[in-house]
């Protein structure tokens, strides 16, 4: 099959001498995503895709599985909660209130407030007494939340917009009269390629100008600082926390707000300086817990005094586990025996086990729906006997479980509203041996009445920034398998699966391992039966797309077809766009002359390699996206149109007004149908 003729991109001789080492870059030019000539580049990509494109496998089929609805764990505050919930017809989430009696009213529907679907809700947090709401909504993509305030008995907006929110919390102060949030600080006060850094605390009174806010925190600290807030649920304790850009460590104070005001907090430091992450709960009980991976890498909590928060002063409750990693736990206080449930993830799977309040005595476990990843679990404010949290699995749609710690009973409290058949798929754990002999888990999907023998595989990694590959419901993983062909889910050093440690033995000097276990993966899957080079497909997005970008350039003749989807590949040159500067504490700065070494080491942009047959490979990427700017993925894509020697495609395809995050369910539809169209064409499913 004779394959059209790529667009043409002129290959100009930029040459940086960096540490004494050049660095060709021959296609800085697609840096300039409103020059005339990368446009029409892009435009020639866009025909291109489309003639390749063909019909859309998957489509109908993954819209169907998305009618399942979603519904999220409910917020208590006093006898009202909130929730958020999608109907099958629904393109978003719409985020509800329940009163005492039941009766529930929408309080944002992103539909409602923009037709277009372009409108998303990013975050919400009811006050402590659940009157007012205040919400960050963000358009096209671009994650720059503007925040609001409404009344939850009328709806009827009582603040904003207030803009430069993306990522904010919100700590509201008893009475909903005031709240502390972050803000950047203007573009006007700053210089202008770090208009998206240099964020603030402030203290905001509810009704007065945003002119009026004060100042409580991050002046003079470093520009790509990201800060957490909190106030305790009886007003007393503040909490501030700073993170340098995504570092897995944090500085933390508190204040007591009894003995100083709330617009000048007498901050005491807890932790700085010190490599670890720590957070504070302030118990019902006068005691402090304190959640934290310091001396313990897959993480404790300890109590003390929040007068005396300080590290000295910790004691153990909850002890690290050998082998599980504690993600969140949650205090029920309601019973002659009050207890902790303790959230953990043992190689990815998710549990709960219950403890004494007191002295941390395990007394038994929640019983959970199966195997499964659970989010979130959620308590009374003013305590209580029970929770609730979410649970999802691959074939299990989003629900809610509600436990009783009175009964030791675990029951469904809402279930994803629609109703979809979902296929019979056998999902196993696998264990295999990189490179340098470490153990890796791989999660398998595959369909349950599969005979033996070699079938089309998508395999998908992420392998980063302490995040875990865990089990949950995928309308495209679910029709892939249901199509004959078998899903893989690596869980990579690099991400949370077993850790600190895991996390840390793949970024920075360690990037390489991520890659090698990835590798490893596709060769076990080859070695064991599952599939083979010829029907073995790569997927990963963001980070993942990083991952991907390595994976091809560096082991091109096993794999044969790669979808990258939002990646970093230029990674010399990644910090001087979009968030970049704050993923430096993942990978390094090629400003370093020894992270310079690693960067250029993998940089999958700096390894396309002439006269090599690449495997078939889609980049998708989104022309609003913030976070990871586009040009990674258009400069990587022309150098494989140069030169790749093999009949495979190599295709961009540009999405406008979607960014790096949320999106409608129709648009995720149809970038799912054009990546597994993609995939099943290129391995033969």
């Amino acid at each position: 099959m004779t394959r059209e003729p790529y667009p043409t991109a002129r290959r100009d001789d930029v040459v940086d001498i960096m540490h004494e080492t050049p660095v060709p870059d021959p296609y800085r030019w697609l840096e300039d995503p409103d020059s005339p000539e990368t446009k029409g580049w892009l435009l020639g990509q866009a025909d291109l895709f489309a003639k390749e494109r063909g019909p859309q496998r998957f489509k109908s089929r993954i819209a169907e599985l998305l009618r399942s609805g979603s519904v999220g764990v409910p917020a208590w505050r006093g006898g009202r909660h909130f929730f958020s919930r999608r109907t099958p017809d629904q393109e978003h989430a719409v985020y509800y209130v329940a009163e005492p009696d039941g009766t529930e009213r929408a309080l944002v529907d992103p539909m409602a407030i923009d037709s277009s679907g372009l409108t998303t809700l990013d975050a919400v947090q009811p006050d402590k007494e659940g009157r007012l709401l205040a919400y960050q909504i963000s358009v096209g993509g671009d994650e720059e939340s503007v925040l609001y305030v409404i009344d939850v008995a009328t709806g009827a907006r009582v603040e904003g917009p207030i803009d430069r929110c993306r990522y904010s919390p919100i700590a509201w102060l008893p009475g909903g009269e005031a709240f502390y949030y972050v803000r950047r600080l203007p573009s006007t006060e700053v210089p202008e390629n770090e208009s998206q850094f240099h964020r603030r605390v402030y203290l905001h009174r509810v009704g007065t100008s945003t002119e009026d806010d004060v100042m409580i925190f991050g002046q003079g600290l470093k520009m790509t600082n990201y800060y957490g807030v909190s106030v305790s649920r009886d007003g007393r304790w503040l909490q501030v926390s700073a993170h340098e850009g995504t570092a897995p460590r944090n500085d933390l104070w508190v204040a007591d707000l009894t003995e100083s005001p709330i617009d000048r907090p007498a901050l005491r430091v807890v932790q700085e300086g010190v490599d670890a992450q720590t957070g504070l709960v302030f118990g019902r009980d006068g005691r402090l817990y304190v959640h934290t991976d310091r001396d313990a890498s897959r993480g404790r909590v300890c109590v003390s005094d929040p007068a005396e928060p300080g590290f000295d002063h910790w004691r153990d409750l909850i002890p690290e586990d050998p082998e599980a990693v504690l993600s969140d736990f949650a205090i029920l206080d309601d019973l002659e025996r009050p207890v902790m449930l303790v959230g953990w993830t043992r190689h990815a799977i998710s549990e709960i086990s219950v403890h004494d309040l007191a002295t941390g005595e395990r007394l038994g476990e929640v019983p959970t729906p199966g195997l499964g990843t659970i989010g979130g679990i959620s308590e009374r404010p003013e305590g209580g006997h029970e929770a609730w949290f979410g649970y999802t699995d691959n074939t299990t749609p989003p629900t809610i479980q509600r436990y009783d710690a009175r009964t030791g009973e675990t029951t469904l409290w809402a279930a994803s509203p629609g109703a979809v058949e979902v296929p019979d798929v056998r999902t196993e754990q696998v264990v295999y041996r990189s490179k340098d002999g470490t153990e890796v888990r791989m999660l398998i999907i595959s369909p349950a009445d599969a005979a033996e023998g070699p079938r089309p595989t998508i395999l998908y990694g992420y392998g980063g920034f302490g995040l875990s590959m865990s089990p949950g419901y995928s309308a495209s993983i679910l029709a892939w398998v249901e199509a004959g062909g078998v899903y893989a889910i690596a869980n990579l050093r690099g991400g949370g699966e077993e850790g600190e440690e895991w996390h840390r033995a793949g970024m920075l000097a360690n990037k390489q391992n991520v890659f090698d276990d990835f590798h490893a993966a596709a060769e076990h899957l080859i070695a064991t039966g599952v599939t083979t080079p010829e029907q073995l497909g790569i997927s990963g997005g963001s980070n993942g797309g990083l991952l991907v970008g390595a994976a091809l350039t560096q082991r091109p003749e096993l794999y044969a077809a790669v979808v990258c989807s939002a990646p970093l590949l230029d990674m010399i040159r990644y910090e001087k766009f979009g968030l970049g500067a704050t993923w430096n504490v993942e990978y390094g700065s090629a400003d370093d002359p020894e992270q310079f070494g690693w960067l250029l080491g993998y940089s999958p942009y700096h390894h396309v390699r002439e006269s090599v047959a690449y495997p078939a490979t889609l980049f998708t990427v989104f022309q609003s996206d913030t976070r990871v700017h586009p040009l990674h993925a258009w400069k990587t894509c022309a150098a494989l149109q140069h030169a790749s020697t093999s009949d495979r495609p190599v295709l961009l395809r540009n999405e406008a007004e979607v960014g790096h995050g949320a999106r409608s369910v129709s648009r995720s539809v149809d970038l799912s149908a054009d990546t597994l169209t993609f995939l099943a064409r290129h391995t033969g499913l």
